[in-house]
């Protein structure tokens, strides 16, 4: 369905029927198709909002329709019309907030309250919470409808609709109102590069998908090949949808480096072009921001005809920023010890050194993981560093590993105050995991729902055979089709009452608010950021406009004659996270000599430059 029209494209059946349901029995219209593949009702069918139906394919079905905005029963069922024009928006006044200053906030609508719905995480209280901490962008896990009840979101099949489960459209659009009547901007996050496993009707309807090229998930998403023009469009359609129907600020795209696209445009260049040309329209920014493992800033630079290029002559395609894995890598491997795998390239500080002035640390290194060279160097002169996203912990990064536990469950506070102040006050645009700010100990685990008893016994048949090849212990996987999987998963908001959980608290928001303090990153560049470190004292200090870092990795004190000799340019103290976790120490601001005192082991201090 199109805009308010029971049009579909559907170029491979010969047939096709549209079936209109009520509690009277349904009734099937026959529909005509144009030379492009578009079928449309014969006999002039008036379209309403609130009506069920669905499409019969060469007489089977009905199916659900690829672009139905809504559906009721689940993604085998028929799907029901819905006009976003009648909801009555209160956002009138809403102008944005820039990216370049932005703390995003990741956000799995299922396990951020016990309720599990946009309406109990756009509670008032929720918000406030947010806001507390600094947070300016609440980022969505994606929403779009999956089969069964439960799930990360990145199984979904009706790209356009809003999971029942969470509220549905409408819930969606309170959610986006309150979250802008507080003061917060909203990003949601879309997979374009592959379906879920269950509910894809799609083939049925076209060549949505194309053999042409292979990702993780099998077959690509057709964007190059016959028919790919419609597929491209129904893609930037939906973009379009979030942006402009649910007033949507962001959106941020799952793992684009699947998106395989040899067109002469790149489909991230046109999804760009089009979001720019909104934001030019409704004066309100719509920022896009890409998850790619390339490490390559083809994401960011300006494309052809873009402002930002010298005579509109554009190299990359224009998105907003893309996200840094090579932080979270340096701090975790840092902090925790953790070499296995992919974070093996990162065991030194000067890893971290590296990723914290130059960007990415793989930027055409030999990465031992990959067994090859990867990466593309960042112009450390003109590239702006809050075009890269990071964080020391995200969805990924907890939910990949066997148990879903968080750096939380290895690390004590201090530690976890390191990786706080290094996201928060770091040069890059800073992203939290829900419930880190107060060391959560709920874990974030694999969770899935899957109705048909075949495809939920693979599911988790292929979870354990995955972690066993690593020397896990199957039996400490949990069971994604379990639902004590999905419950354990939910933030346990009591814990904010403990002590423990209220002092780490305490430092995200004395961190966010000296975040608060500093210029806006727009004219930072790369070449403002200095770090100097010593790897076998195991300190380092990160020195950009306004403050000093200066963080002890070690386990011996950082005395204060060392301070001044490492970070001459600490002056006041502003932050001292053994202070505030323990209390007033000898780490107390030496106020006589205007520095630092010294810096207790595995803590962190934040100084005003001199």
């Amino acid at each position: 369905m199109t805009e308010n029209d029971y049009g579909v494209w559907a170029p491979r059946a010969t047939k096709v029927e549209l079936v209109l349901a009520d509690q009277n029995g349904r009734a099937e219209h026959p529909m005509t198709v144009d030379g492009d593949g578009w079928w449309r009702p014969a006999d002039g069918v008036e379209w309403m909002p609130g009506v069920d139906y669905g499409y019969l394919l060469d007489g089977e079905g009905p199916y659900p329709d690829p672009r139905s905005r809504r559906q009721p029963e689940g993604v085998h069922g028929l799907s029901r019309t819905d006009d976003p024009s009648a909801y009555e928006w209160q956002d009138g006044d809403w102008t944005g907030l820039p990216i370049d200053s932005a703390e995003i906030y990741e956000l799995h609508v299922g396990t951020f309250t016990p309720e599990g719905t946009l309406a109990a995480a756009s509670a008032p209280d929720k918000l406030e919470h947010l806001r507390s901490i600094g947070v300016t962008h609440i980022e969505l896990l994606p929403v779009n409808g999956f089969n069964g009840t439960h799930n990360w979101g990145y199984d979904g099949v009706a790209w356009f609709t809003v999971h029942e489960g969470y509220g549905g459209p409408d819930a969606y659009r309170r959610f986006v109102d309150a979250c802008h009547a507080a003061g917060l901007a909203v990003i949601q996050d879309v997979v374009y590069n592959h379906l879920g496993p269950s509910g894809n009707y799609l083939p049925l309807y076209g060549p949505y998908l194309s053999d042409a090229h292979k990702n993780t998930w099998g077959v690509s998403v057709n964007l190059d090949q016959e028919g790919s023009a419609e597929v491209r469009r129904f893609i930037l359609d939906n973009a379009q949808m979030w942006l402009r129907d649910y007033h949507v600020d962001g959106l941020r795209l799952d793992a684009v480096h699947a998106l395989v696209d040899d067109s002469p445009t790149h489909l991230l260049a046109e999804l760009a072009a089009e979001a720019d040309a909104l934001s030019a329209s409704t004066g309100v920014k719509r920022l896009v921001v890409a998850e790619s493992d390339l490490n390559d800033p083809v994401m960011f630079l300006p494309r052809d005809g873009d402002p930002r290029a010298a005579d509109a002559q554009g190299t990359g395609y224009g998105l907003d920023g893309q996200w840094s894995d090579d932080f979270h890598h340096a701090v975790h491997v840092n902090l925790t010890g953790e070499t296995a795998g992919y974070y093996a390239d990162f065991d030194s500080v000067g890893a971290l050194a590296k990723v914290l002035t130059r960007g990415f640390f793989h930027d055409g290194t030999y990465s031992s993981f990959r067994e090859k060279e990867h990466g593309v160097q960042l112009d450390r002169a003109t590239t702006a560093p809050w075009r890269l996203v990071v964080a020391s912990q995200n969805h990924d990064q907890i939910g990949n590993r066997a148990t879903g536990d968080r750096i939380t469950a290895t690390l004590e506070p201090d530690r976890l105050a390191i990786a706080a102040a290094l996201t928060l006050l770091g040069p890059f645009t800073p992203m939290l995991f829900m419930g880190e700010e107060w060391g959560a100990s709920t874990p974030w685990q694999f969770f899935t729902s899957h109705p048909e008893p075949d495809l939920g016994e693979a599911t988790a048949k292929g979870r354990i055979e995955e972690f066993s090849k690593h020397g896990w212990d199957p039996a400490i996987v949990p069971d994604p089709q379990d639902p004590a999987t999905f419950e354990n998963s939910k933030l346990d908001w009591s814990e904010l009452e403990e002590p423990s959980h209220a002092g780490m608290l305490e430092v995200y928001r004395r961190l966010a608010a000296i975040r608060r303090t500093l210029p806006a990153g727009s004219s930072l560049t790369l070449a403002d950021v200095n770090v100097e470190f010593d790897e076998d004292a195991r300190w380092l200090v990160l020195s950009r406009p306004s403050i000093v870092v200066i963080v002890n990795l070690g386990d011996a004190r950082l005395d204060a004659g060392t301070v001044a000799q490492v970070a001459p340019l600490a002056g006041d103290v502003l932050f001292d996270s053994h202070a505030v976790l323990h209390g007033p120490s000898a780490t107390t601001p030496d106020e006589a000599a205007g520095r630092p005192a010294g810096v207790a082991p595995r803590s962190v201090v934040v100084a005003r430059q001199k």
